[in-house]
């Protein structure tokens, strides 16, 4: 398999990426509070993914898949977000001209151009103050305090623009900034403590319970610490 990303600066984007799998197979993707929308060049499907609460195990079919990821609470397709939470939805199911969509795609030299021209980022500046808060804490008190919102209005704005309350969005966006830090290299140990985990045992059960599988199957490596 062999995996590419492009960052975009572009408000909302996190980048256009491709995928290539040569035989078929099963793949594990993991949440980061992300959703993407997809296109198989093989097949023509064109769905979005996520955003994501579990590890999802599927079926890897062989060609290039292009995909657009927007960052958490970004994505727009007039629909809540927690419609599509955990989710591998055909496009035509939101917009009218998914078909089309698809077709335009196997025809362009570019289909990551196609993608981000057809698809713009929702931007919202409560929600993006939100998303950061989340990545340092868990406490819906804390944030509705601070951006002024009531907890139910706050629940309510973060299940539509990220597809999860506060306190899952916390757990998942710290999950992946420690999956990241592992990945360099970085011993377990520190990573739990660096991201505020109480130790390596709970980082290694918030692991277990967000991605179905272990740090060490993630990331290719062991801690020397474990």
């Amino acid at each position: 398999m062999t995996y590419r990303e492009w960052p975009v600066d572009r408000p909302g984007i996190a980048c256009v990426w491709s995928r290539t799998v040569a035989e078929a197979g099963t793949q594990r993707v993991v949440p980061d509070g992300c959703a993407d929308v997809i296109w198989h060049q093989v097949t023509g499907r064109l769905f979005v993914a996520g955003p994501d609460t579990e590890g999802q195990v599927g079926a890897a079919e062989p060609g290039t898949m292009v995909g657009l990821r927007f960052e958490p609470g970004a994505i727009a397709l007039g629909v809540p977000a927690d419609e599509l939470r955990d989710g591998r939805i055909d496009l035509d199911a939101f917009r009218p001209d998914g078909r089309e969509l698809a077709q335009r795609l196997a025809e362009a030299e570019d289909p990551r151009q196609v993608l981000l021209d057809a698809f713009p980022a929702q931007v919202d500046p409560v929600i993006d103050q939100v998303r950061e808060l989340a990545g340092h804490t868990g406490s819906v008190r804390a944030i509705a305090d601070t951006v002024g919102l009531g907890e139910r209005q706050l629940r309510r704005r973060s299940l539509a623009a990220f597809g999860y309350g506060p306190k899952v969005l916390h757990r998942v966006l710290r999950f992946d900034r420690a999956v990241r830090r592992a990945r360099t290299g970085m011993p377990f140990a520190e990573v739990a403590y660096r991201e505020g985990y109480t130790d390596q045992a709970h980082l290694a059960r918030e692991v277990k319970v967000l991605a179905g599988t272990t740090l060490t199957a993630l990331t290719g490596r062991r801690s020397p610490t474990s």
